[in-house]
């Protein structure tokens, strides 16, 4: 290992969860504010599931500079209450009597085309999100939800291969210090 011990870090804003998960933040509000009558509690802690989901992914980011181990931790927050996030939307279609899209259903054929094209972003996703009928603005965000998770998931294991090659902060500290203590000193 060679350089600073101190891990790059930052840079959430290149992070496809990152991006996925801010379309599902700001599809909840929308839905949220859509779908339900205030003061429902339902909104509160959808619309903070959501929020928590992309914002550790922010400090997960900021974290490894100092710990490995706490940018997995942050991490693995995010993707749990993103699943915190996608169980309240399916309370919603059942206590509606409506129904969550299969895998094969003809609209997430057209998500996944959406969400091929370069820079997907909530206006690419808008017409659904923001559709009239819940069943398909509820699906949209199930599906965003669903795709963040994978990301959150893919980047877990990525976190987790970094941890194994290259050790936590205490580890770099040390080799650092031995590597500095091992240089040949000036003049003797």
């Amino acid at each position: 290992m060679t350089g600073s011990f101190i891990s790059p870090h930052g840079g959430y804003h290149t992070l496809l969860s990152y991006q996925k998960a801010q379309i599902v933040y700001d599809a909840t509000v929308y839905f949220c504010n859509r779908f339900y009558l205030k003061p429902d509690r339902t909104i509160d802690r959808m619309v903070q599931a959501a929020r928590l989901g992309m914002q550790n992914i922010v400090e997960g980011s900021q974290a490894p500079g100092a710990s490995k181990e706490t940018e997995i931790r942050l991490t693995s927050v995010a993707r749990a209450s993103l699943e915190e996030l996608l169980e309240d939307y399916r309370d919603f279609l059942r206590g509606q009597g409506l129904q969550e899209w299969p895998q094969g259903h003809p609209y997430t054929k057209r998500m996944r085309e959406l969400n091929g094209q370069p820079g997907a972003d909530y206006e690419t996703f808008r017409k659904g999100i923001e559709h009239a009928d819940p069943e398909v603005s509820a699906n949209v965000v199930i599906w965003l939800v669903k795709v963040t998770t994978f990301l959150l998931d893919t980047q877990l294991q990525q976190l987790e291969q970094t941890y194994l090659k290259d050790g936590g902060l205490r580890e770099r500290m040390y080799n650092a210090r031995l590597a500095e203590h091992s240089k040949p000193k000036n003049g003797i």
